[in-house]
């Protein structure tokens, strides 16, 4: 099997709005309700990275510890959105911040180079705001 690039990803929501808020919301996805209660678009770029992302390694990401908070609901997934700079980062999450979103782990420089910060979606998934320096193209 050649795969070409990952065609989509979502989360599974649920009979409220919550979900549609905060992806719609926080974020500023444009959906399309194709049907009642299933949004969809086809208008972000492709995704770049796919992985099996241990929760250990995630927790260690994310609280600094390989164990996952027994007080937090443990993610079903992970997602994350690359902004146009590592500057620009420490903003977004100040903007999630001030719409009433917990913010996991602030804006922070990973050992790999990467700048990222973490949250919880209301589904459950990992969501980073990051920067990921080789996923850019030359300047």
């Amino acid at each position: 099997m050649d795969i070409a690039f990952v065609a989509g990803f979502g989360p599974i929501g649920t009979a409220d709005s919550a979900s549609h808020d905060f992806w719609a919301g926080a974020f500023g996805i444009p959906f399309h309700e194709n049907a009642p209660g299933y949004f969809h678009t086809e208008e972000l770029p492709g995704v770049r990275a796919f992985a099996i992302w241990p929760l250990s390694q995630a927790a260690e990401a994310t609280f600094g510890t390989t164990e996952w908070p027994v007080d937090r609901r443990v993610p079903q997934a992970w997602i994350e959105f690359d902004v146009a700079s590592p500057e620009a980062v420490a903003p977004a999450v100040e903007e999630l911040r001030a719409a009433g979103h917990e913010i996991l782990v602030d804006a922070h420089l990973e050992p790999w180079g990467q700048t990222t910060s973490r949250l919880m979606s209301p589904e459950g998934l990992l969501v980073g705001v990051s920067y990921t320096p080789w996923m850019h193209p030359a300047e």
